[in-house]
């Protein structure tokens, strides 16, 4: 199914990379996970629906109308672009259209992700490569300050992953890889999988 089919389906209008936004040192353009891929995901990931998903530079909020339009969970965008954030409200108002369970089971937050207040329901985190490892790993400090507090287990999912945040995440913390997918682009390009690594539940 191409791309404007699925955008009908969820009734969002997602498709498009970034245009006029000059890569910053340390955040990266926007730029969709394709559906064909997002649907290889979760045919070997599955959420829960106790599961609170995190979109880490979520752009136009594809990402959280796609788990919940599959899984029914809730889950937050984290966008500090300002007009793609507005972009995800107003998709927000499409697809709720047809699904009027997600007002309240899907969010948006405004701002820049280190600045994010990890709730202690949150426990899967998507990242598309959307920033340095310097701001990477300032959110895992969060995310684990946060498992310290309120104890659970947690999965990080790297797509197109960097060698710095794989690195980091196998040597300087206790996460683990749990699975790995590759993609149909993998033997040409070894970063086109999607990677899960999961913190343990710390008692």
């Amino acid at each position: 199914m191409d791309e404007q089919n699925d955008e009908q389906k969820l009734n969002i209008i997602t498709v498009g990379n970034q245009q006029g936004f000059t890569d910053s040192l340390h955040h990266n353009r926007y730029e969709p996970t394709p559906y064909k891929l997002l649907d290889i995901l979760f045919q070997q990931y599955t959420l829960s629906t106790g599961d609170q998903f995190v979109d880490v530079g979520c752009g136009k909020g594809r990402l959280n109308f796609y788990v919940h339009h599959l899984f029914g969970v809730r889950s937050t965008g984290i966008e500090m672009n300002a007009l793609f954030y507005a972009e995800a409200l107003e998709n927000k108002k499409r697809y709720i259209q047809k699904h009027k369970d997600a007002e309240t089971s899907i969010a948006f937050y405004n701002g820049l992700a280190q600045q994010y207040p990890i709730a202690k329901q949150d426990n899967v985190f998507y990242f598309f490569n959307p920033f340095s490892v310097q701001v990477f790993i300032a959110f895992l400090n969060q995310i684990l300050r946060s498992a310290e507090k309120a104890p659970r287990t947690i999965n990080v999912i790297l797509f197109f992953a960097s060698q710095e945040y794989r690195d980091y995440l196998e040597t300087r913390t206790t996460f683990q890889l749990i699975n790995e997918i590759p993609l149909p682009d993998f033997y040409k390009e070894p970063r086109e999988r999607f990677l899960v690594y999961q913190l343990s539940k710390m008692d």
